[in-house]
């Protein structure tokens, strides 16, 4: 129990992933004209209204709020399962290109490992490529440096990876070392990760329409523009510090939404895509492994059997 409330403790006072950095200004802002109000209040000015209290109701204002959070979270929920979709269907796609694909040849063994990290390379563009980034060395130790070169100039690297994954699983079937079933059961799953990237690509490139955004602005600046003056003859000196509080909790609801909207970033609220694509990495270099322990040199098909059989 102690530990927990140390730790719900250093949460809340902790900096680093929290929008107090974008907010600050504006709370300070809000919170001196707050105190402005306060002093033209002692000096008998009629700055007192708290009739302009009706001009924006709260929950007028706080239903905009909602809505604004909640429309960004769906934004940033609906990536992050786009992003478990990529996830299993490189590992669904990893253990029937390792399963289903017949050796033919040492040749063949090789190639197979080249496509499963193709597989990985595919996540690792769909990351770049969301982040508006070039093709790097992160991309040209998955594959061979004719493929890195050719990607460098591709304006949808993903979708190039995708089409030469579904060209060797094209190949294979030719050279009969897949079978019709297991070819459309893998292109199906192939088909899965391009979908995912076009969904990641939706979100990306469909922003909240700025009216909206405008008119939420306008609003918050607006209410606690007039929060002073409903509130001065009540709180007086404190004035400022009241409306500091309020505009910080309004200012912190609306940076929340701008925060999460866009997930695929390298902020602290963004999705940990770096590490997702890690742990793609570590999964294939295991079933690798797996696979050149359980398979005999000699025998190049035998299939994923236990040792004692």
């Amino acid at each position: 129990m102690k530990f927990e409330k140390m730790q719900w403790l250093q949460i809340a006072t902790q900096f680093k992933g929290s929008v107090i950095s974008s907010i600050y200004k504006r709370v300070m802002g809000c919170g001196l004209f707050g105190v402005l109000v306060s002093i033209l209040y002692y000096l008998k000015l009629p700055v007192s209204q708290p009739i302009l209290g009706t001009i924006i109701p709260s929950i007028v204002l706080g239903l905009l709020l909602v809505f604004r959070t909640n429309t960004a979270y769906d934004r940033f929920w609906e990536g992050r399962k786009f992003w478990g979709s990529i996830v299993n269907n490189v590992r669904n796609l990893s253990r029937q290109i390792l399963v289903s694909v017949e050796e033919l040849s040492p040749k063949d063994k090789e190639n197979k490992i080249g496509i499963l990290y193709l597989l990985v390379a595919f996540a690792v563009a769909t990351k770049l490529h969301l982040r508006s980034e070039p093709v790097n060395n992160e991309l040209e130790e998955l594959m061979s440096s004719s493929k890195y070169f050719k990607l460098i100039n591709m304006n949808n690297p993903p979708l190039e990876i995708a089409f030469w994954i579904g060209d060797y699983l094209q190949r294979q079937h030719s050279r009969n070392c897949l079978n019709s079933y297991q070819l459309i059961s893998i292109q199906e799953l192939l088909n899965n990760l391009v979908d995912s990237l076009g969904g990641c690509e939706r979100i990306l490139k469909t922003p909240m329409p700025l009216a909206y955004s405008i008119h939420l602005k306008q609003l918050l600046l607006l209410y606690c523009l007039l929060l002073p003056f409903q509130m001065v003859q009540s709180l007086e000196w404190w004035t400022g510090a009241v409306v500091a509080l309020v505009s910080f909790t309004l200012f912190g609801i609306e940076a929340i939404g701008l925060e999460i909207e866009n997930p695929f970033g390298y902020d602290a609220n963004d999705l940990p895509l770096d590490a997702i694509c890690q742990t793609m990495k570590r999964n294939i270099d295991d079933l690798i492994s797996l696979s050149l322990n359980v398979r005999s040199p000699e025998d190049p098909q035998l299939s994923l059997l236990p040792p004692e059989l």
